[in-house]
This record gives structure tokens, sequence and C-alpha cells, in this order.
């Protein structure tokens, strides 16, 4: 009973919205495994090719509507990806056809369509499972199940790569290092990075045999997990260090001195250790999937962010649940969750699935629109990996052009990091100088010109102050320059 009383004092269900914050992560989402989220259309003639795009543009759209900042793109399911690979086939979901090419690369138009919305876009790899025997069977030659036998195992009728094998952290960095070398992604993101639910006939014994060196089983499947996750971290560090490194771990930790985790959780059900990974740094952010409500989502949200060192916490929310299909959640439980997460100053949240949104199941997108996500938010900087702001951009001039337009110009900023061009922000006022804390003046962001059209929505609504600043790709922004 005093746990249940601690909770409502932290969550009273009419707790008035928290004010908007400027740096939030506001993720979605998009499954293309089984076509979930996307595409509906197979890509096999220009026509259907072009109304894939647009399936896909069609959800950008709507997201950026919204002021979601963060994609989360699936690009890799079960040992198929979507995107132009020399070591595992495209995706039959592309085109009804396993290894079909559909005509363009849909990680890279991905990349560019969120850029050009002023959005991240992350590449979501499924890593540990590679699915059940008939759809291993149907990947063929090109299944890492016949190519890398050694680091495979079948399981419960399905097959995974095998954690305990040195040589499969190997075979995911490939992977990675295909798509953070070839790709302007903004992160990857690890899903199923654990093994099977349960899993105590696994078949890792050998492996157990010749590389435990006197551990518990348990504790060296949880150390193979840690040690695929320091090397992968390390290994994206090396090629671009302000590309975030993100995972999806259960959504409880293990059980909390508040609440128990009742026998589900990330530690000893799958041998996951978010905790560790952030505490030993090797982890910018973690999306726990916190698909729960009441006493077990608030005490596990705490404990994530209590023990984050530093790092970015960004409970996934189980959208679907408001689907009569799936649950019977009523909104004002993803609105309860949504005003926990500001009041404790966790970094935002992710929305599972887009699907949910792009129906408005139970009203949750217009509730985002006209309440949570009325104005744009930044993405949170990320001081462990760099703290130093770019310059600020210089010489700005403000031009009336015809239609009620206006151009604004200036001259570009320079970052510490030489790899990388500065980004840059908009605000609009009509009091001057502009106040670039209110998220509310932002008008866009992610503009990787030095050049702005500003288009008010109506005429009578336009401003007349402006402010730019820079922002690299860890999120620092600079001073602004005023007009």
């Amino acid at each position: 009973m005093r746990l249940f009383i601690f909770i409502l004092s932290l969550l009273f269900p009419f707790l008035p919205t928290s004010a908007q914050p400027k740096h939030e992560v506001r993720a979605a989402w998009v499954t293309a495994v089984y076509g979930l989220d996307w595409p509906r259309t197979r890509a096999t003639t220009p026509q259907t090719i072009r109304k894939q795009k647009e399936e896909l543009t069609d959800i950008l759209d709507k997201l950026k509507a919204a002021n979601f900042n963060t994609v989360l793109f699936q690009t890799r399911t079960r040992g198929d990806v979507l995107y132009t690979s020399a070591i595992e086939p495209f995706n039959s979901i592309l085109t009804g056809k396993t290894g079909g090419n559909p005509g363009y690369d849909p990680l890279a138009f991905a990349i560019e369509e969120c850029h050009k919305r002023g959005m991240e876009c992350h590449a979501w790899m499924v890593t540990v499972p590679l699915g059940n025997k008939k759809h291993v069977t149907s990947l063929g030659s090109r299944s890492v199940t016949k190519r890398m036998k050694e680091i495979c195992v079948p399981y419960k009728s399905e097959y995974f790569l095998n954690p305990g094998h040195p040589a499969t952290k190997e075979y995911l960095m490939k992977l990675v290092r295909e798509v953070v070398s070839g790709y302007d992604v903004d992160g990857v993101h690890f899903d199923y990075l654990r093994y099977p639910e349960n899993a105590p006939f696994f078949p890792d014994k050998y492996d157990f045999r010749k590389y435990g060196k006197g551990r518990t089983l348990d504790q060296w499947r949880r150390d193979n997990i840690s040690e695929i996750v320091r090397y992968i971290y390390k290994g994206v560090k090396a090629i671009k260090p302000w590309v975030k490194v993100s995972t999806s771990p259960v959504g409880k930790y293990r059980d909390t001195s508040r609440y128990p985790s009742r026998g589900w959780n990330a530690f000893f059900t799958v041998y996951q250790d978010p905790q560790g990974w952030m505490g030993e740094g090797v982890m910018d952010q973690i999306y726990p999937m916190m698909y729960f409500q009441g006493n077990n989502f608030y005490p596990f949200a705490l404990d994530w962010q209590e023990q984050s060192n530093g790092r970015q916490v960004i409970p996934g929310l189980g959208i679907y649940f408001l689907h009569p299909d799936e649950g019977k959640w009523t909104r004002d439980e993803i609105d309860r969750q949504i005003n926990f997460i500001r009041n404790h100053k966790m970094a935002g949240e992710g929305h599972y699935r887009v699907k949910y949104l792009m129906e408005n199941t139970q009203g949750i997108y217009d509730e985002l629109v006209e309440n949570f996500y009325a104005y744009p938010a930044l993405q949170p900087p990320m001081p462990w990996l760099d703290s130093v702001p770019p310059t600020a951009p210089s010489e700005l001039t403000v031009t009336d052009i015809d239609s009620g337009y206006t151009e604004l110009k200036w001259q570009a900023a320079t970052d510490n990091d030489a790899r990388n061009k500065p980004m840059y922000i908009i605000y609009a006022s009509n009091d001057f100088p502009v106040d670039i804390n209110r998220p509310e003046n932002i008008v866009a962001q992610g503009i990787r010109e030095t050049s702005y059209i500003y288009a008010p929505i109506l005429p009578w609504n336009a401003k007349k102050h402006f402010a730019v600043t820079a922002i690299d790709r860890y999120g620092n922004e600079s001073r602004a320059v005023q007009k």
C-alpha cells in the first residue's frame, strides 16, 4: 500500500502538462518486418517504386507536422536488410522476393528524406534473432546460417546468432560498419541484443566450457552481450564519433527497492546489463521497452534515470495498447507517462509503433500535435562525446521577397570537428532580441545551407525578428546572430 501511495504522489492522474522542453527526443519506430508500418506496396515497377517511396514520405510528413525529431527506421530484420549490402540480402517485404532489388536504396532514401525535414534517422537493427527455419531457408545461400554456420545456433524452432562465440561480435560489426561508413545515419539502434527469454537450454554449453573461465553461466552470458556492446560502440566511435549508439532493452532492469520486476527483467531473463553499459560509457542512449502501466512503469523508469550515468534515457511507450485488438489502455495512460518523463527530466520518449500515430488511435496524434508536441524540440546534447559548440553564424541579412516570404542569409559557422559542417536553427519572434530559449520561437532545425526562406503559415502571423544559431551533430548550439 505504501508503494502504491508513493506512486500516486508522483503521478496523480490529473497532473498539468509540463512545460514543453527545448531539448527532447521525440522518436517513432518505423517497423518494416512483415510490412507492419511500411511498406504496403511492393517495388516491382517504376510506378510501384514511386508508390513505396510515397508511403514513407507520407509517414515522415506526418511525423514532421507533429514536431517529431527522430525516426528509428528498421534497417535489419532477421538476417536480411533494407539497404544495399554486400553481406546480407534485401528483405522480401520490399519486392515480394527475398534479395529482390527494389530499384533504390531504402535506407539512403529514408535518411535523405528525414534530413530534408530536420529529423534524425537512426538505423534500427535487429541483432541476435535470425528467424524460423522457413525464413532462414528462404534466404538461401546468403543466409548467415549457411555462410557462417559456426556462429549460428538453432533453438526452439528458430535460429540465433550465438553471443558466446567470439566471431559473433565481429559479424555484427561488419554489418554496422557498412551502415555507419556508407550512410549519413545519425544513430544505430540495436534491438534484441540479448539472449532468448528464459533460455536455460540455449545450446552454448561447448562455448561455455571453452570460454567461461570460472564464471557462472549467467555471468558469462551477460558478459558476452556486454562485450558485443563494447566492441560495436568502440567500432562506431572510431568511424564517426557523433553517430549515436542506442539499444532497446527489456523495460525493467531488475527488481528495485520501490517495486519488484516479478521475474521479468533484462538482467536475469535475457542477460542484458544496460545500466552497466551506461555506467561504463559504452552506450549513448537507451530506449527501454516500457510497455507497461502504473507501478510496472513508473518505479522502473525512475530506476533507469537514476542509474543512467548522464546518458540519455528515452522510455519506449506502448502506444499500440491503445488499439482494442492489442490492449485495453486509455490514452490518459500515455499522457501521464509523458508528464512523468518530463517531470523527471528524462531525455524524451519513443512511440511504438508509428502505425498508431498515423491512424490517430484514441486521438494520440492529435494530442501530441495540440498539446505535448505543439512546439519543436532540439536533440539533447551529448557532452560526454563533445561539449564545444560551433562558432556563431555571422552577417545575418533579412530580405522581404514576393508573396510575403522572407529570405534569410548568413555567413557559415565552423566547428571544432572539421569532418562536420554545422547545421542551423532558425528562430523567429515579434520581440527583439529573439529569445532562443523558448521552443515556440523555433521555426526550423537541421538546416544545412546558409540561407532559409521563411514562409509564415498565415500572413498576419508573420514574425518581425529572426535569430540563427549553429548546432553540431553532438547537439552543441552556438550563440545567435540576430536581426
